[in-house]
């Protein structure tokens, strides 16, 4: 079995907006939270504030873990066309806020673009399931 280690961030501004970024990975694009894999040996929230800065071009401070979400893919699901094995992803999710940088997409990445949106309208986006995952988790904090 395959293991990733991701680490993703909330960020929910004064004007109820949340920062998502656009995947375009793979089979599908999506919204989804900023973040992504762990590097060797690296600190979990030192790569949550390196992957937002990435994706979305804002610096920011970790607030608190909300919580970690464990899911296993089977071979067939992963992106990865010729996988056999199942991949385990533990995604790390932080509650964080911005301190600097200014909006702009990344650059050569798995994200194309980052933006605010309102919480009322996250729902009707066309987005992955962690990001409904992590507002639930934001909410029973």
């Amino acid at each position: 079995m395959d293991l990733r280690v991701a680490a993703y961030a909330v960020i929910i501004d004064a004007q109820e907006r949340m920062l998502l970024a656009h995947w375009n990975e793979g089979r599908r694009a999506a919204w989804t939270l900023p973040g992504g894999g762990l590097e060797p040996g690296e600190d979990p929230e030192r790569a949550v504030r390196r992957e937002v800065r990435e994706e979305t071009g804002y610096k920011v401070a970790v607030d608190g873990l909300l919580g970690i979400h464990s899911r296993v893919i089977p071979p067939g699901r992963r992106l990865t066309p010729d996988a056999v094995d199942p991949l385990h992803t533990l995604r790390i999710v932080y509650r964080a806020h911005i301190t600097g940088g200014r909006l702009r997409p990344e650059v050569d990445g798995t994200t194309d673009l980052a933006d605010w949106f309102d919480l009322a309208g996250v729902r009707s986006l066309q987005r992955v399931k962690l990001v409904d995952i992590a507002l639930g988790m934001a909410r029973d904090a």
